[in-house]
């Protein structure tokens, strides 16, 4: 039998691909979602993906009324929480709603889950953890240096999580570090939409190739890579709601574990890279302009994604230019995204 699972922040761009995969695996899910960064059509959307509904409870992860009834009347298995605040640069404008929407966010559901002798969990973590880190290519364990308050409240949630499993080794654990996550579902139906004006390399494309923006900057082409520009490495979104199932097929195997993983293909592409297979999946022209580096950007990060392979049997799939198409696709079907 299948188990039931709490998904926080399910309605979100990464929540909503891995509610899906969840219902086209037959789990019965729970979404908890307070809406502040995602709309409500995406409820109807999963639901006409996956050909099935699913339950949806509008509201916070702070609010311990709410989980206190959410886990008194339904016999939750695991949790998925991505929820949380997510852009980097607000961060830094808004510490304290960043440190309260994750870091206590996260703290009222792992007491609320205890109270409930829930004691499975995957977590969204980032690869921002990393921050500078000396090295192109990480490991799980590379030093740890965050330099957003974004990455800072990721890496205590980690420890929060690692601090409870050497006191209650009974949990089941696992922190999943995502690279940069991009693309939309193949049929164009579900993808990202965020509620702010778009600060990520991806979406800032889209809205050019879209007439929206004039151009896109660039920032910075002295880095010492082969064009210039700053490399990084992109995943595809259906790779990356993918290695939450293979996360959650991990955790039911395991009396108790608390592992770090990586969720990237290894891979690393330059700003010129992308722009270029944005051009061709759309064939639109993109305008850029070179411009200052952005202070704390680096040469080039990329994951090493062996210990998912070797660990949840986790690859990632798709390539480059299959997200760019991807992404044109749920854009040019959706140029006003949910709306």
């Amino acid at each position: 039998m299948k188990k039931k699972i709490l998904v926080t922040g399910g309605l979100g761009f990464i929540g909503s691909h891995t509610s899906l995969k969840l219902l086209e695996e037959n789990y019965e899910i729970i979404v908890l979602d307070n809406l502040s960064n995602s709309k409500i059509q995406v409820k109807s959307k999963i639901s006409q993906l996956a050909n099935k509904d699913f339950n949806f409870v509008e509201g916070d992860i702070r609010n311990r009324k709410l989980l206190k009834n959410l886990f008194k009347k339904n016999a939750i298995d695991c949790v998925i929480h991505f929820a949380g605040l997510k852009a980097a640069g607000d961060s830094e404008k808004y510490p304290l709603d960043y440190y309260d929407n994750n870091v206590m966010g996260s703290l009222v559901l792992l007491q609320e889950m205890k109270l409930a002798n829930i004691k499975s969990i995957i977590f969204s973590s980032s690869a921002s953890v990393y921050g500078n880190s000396s090295t192109t290519k990480c490991k799980e364990e590379t030093e740890l240096n965050p330099i957003s308050v974004y990455g800072k409240t990721k890496l205590i949630i980690e420890d929060i999580l690692k601090n409870l499993y050497k006191s209650e080794p009974e949990w089941r654990i696992i922190n999943l570090r995502y690279f940069n996550p991009t693309g939309a579902h193949c049929t164009g139906i579900i993808g990202e939409d965020s509620k702010d004006s778009p600060t990520n390399l991806i979406p800032f494309i889209t809205e050019v190739a879209l007439g929206k923006k004039d151009q896109l900057l660039v920032f910075g082409d002295d880095y010492n890579t082969s064009d210039g520009t700053g490399k990084r490495d992109y995943i595809h979104i259906d790779d990356l709601a993918r290695g939450h199932l293979f996360a959650l097929e991990k955790l039911k195997k395991e009396i108790n574990i608390c592992a770090d993983i990586n969720l990237g293909t290894g891979k690393s592409y330059s700003v010129i890279d992308v722009i270029r297979a944005f051009e061709k999946a759309s064939g639109k022209k993109i305008p850029y302009k070179i411009t200052k580096r952005r202070e704390g950007d680096i040469d080039e990060i990329c994951a090493d994604p062996t210990y998912a392979s070797n660990f949840i049997n986790w690859e990632a799939k798709y390539d480059l230019d299959k997200m760019c198409a991807d992404v044109w696709k749920w854009k040019s079907m959706n140029p006003s995204g949910y709306e």
